[in-house]
């Protein structure tokens, strides 16, 4: 099977809707549960989801505040929100930037982020914004991966390569903010005290190789960019992620350490 066919025997249309089937589950879910864990979300507490994509973290605060709490979800994607709006009817979801959020002064208990806010134009005006929801006392958790674990730097290296050097950029964006002192010190920029940072390092099974560079292509905004290139380009790409690959498989799957920094700060 060819790489374009491969795409259109198995992938639909909807990047967010893509983003929910394929990425969530192999990646998103366990980070944000382990952002959710850390930052010990609790019954009753008001909880607002900045960078919420399709809601994952979202709801699995709302499965801990119950219904004595309240949950809050704001993106500046409407695909995205369309599809955690599909999945949660009952979470409050809002299309804003991070740096504006639509809650009032000191109204939360909790504010998360899960691998967003490394992507973030201003990190420092979306953390001030982070701590104005918040009450006193409130506490901010933010997950951001990084540095850049090998079988993704094979990947940037690729699409460099075969479909358009600009790609490798965007990969390594992902994995740019894991410096623990530069992260703690944009939480205490913004007004946070008693700031620390914990480490969230999982070996994650991505199922077969093949198919789990396409999962990962199709939930991205790579989609576009590589779909566009001819089936010789996307061959060439399938074939040099591959290869390069072939260190990191265990019983048919690829496998991959993944180094998160999981900051928590406290508002005053």
């Amino acid at each position: 099977m060819s790489a374009k066919q491969h795409f259109d025997k198995t992938y639909g249309t909807d990047a967010a809707q893509n983003y929910e089937d394929l990425f969530v589950p192999q990646i998103g879910r366990p980070c944000a549960t382990a952002l959710v864990d850390a930052a010990g979300v609790r019954s009753g507490e008001r909880v607002v989801d900045v960078a919420c994509g399709t809601g994952i973290v979202a709801r699995l605060a709302a499965e801990r505040t119950g219904a004595d709490g309240s949950v809050v979800g704001a993106d500046i994607n409407a695909g995205m929100l369309a599809v955690a709006k599909s999945v949660a009817p009952q979470i409050e979801w809002y299309e804003a930037p991070a740096d504006a959020i639509p809650v009032e002064d000191d109204s939360a208990d909790v504010v998360l982020c899960n691998l967003g806010l490394m992507f973030f134009p201003d990190k420092a005006a979306a953390l001030r914004e982070m701590h104005r929801v918040l009450t006193s006392g409130g506490r901010a958790a933010a997950l951001v991966p990084g540095p850049t674990p090998e079988p993704m730097t094979v990947l940037a290296d690729a699409l460099a390569h075969t479909i358009d050097p600009g790609l490798a950029g965007f990969v390594h964006a992902i994995f740019s903010l894991n410096d623990e002192a530069e992260i703690t010190q944009l939480f205490t920029d913004a007004g946070f005290s008693d700031v620390r940072c914990d480490f969230y390092t999982p070996t994650l099974r991505l199922g077969p190789p093949r198919e789990f560079l396409w999962d990962y292509i199709h939930s991205t905004p790579l989609a576009g960019i590589v779909l566009a290139a001819d089936e010789a380009k996307r061959s060439a790409l399938e074939a040099e992620v591959l290869d390069g690959w072939k260190g990191f498989v265990d019983g048919g799957e690829a496998v991959v350490t993944l180094r998160n920094t999981i900051a928590i700060g406290s508002a005053s």
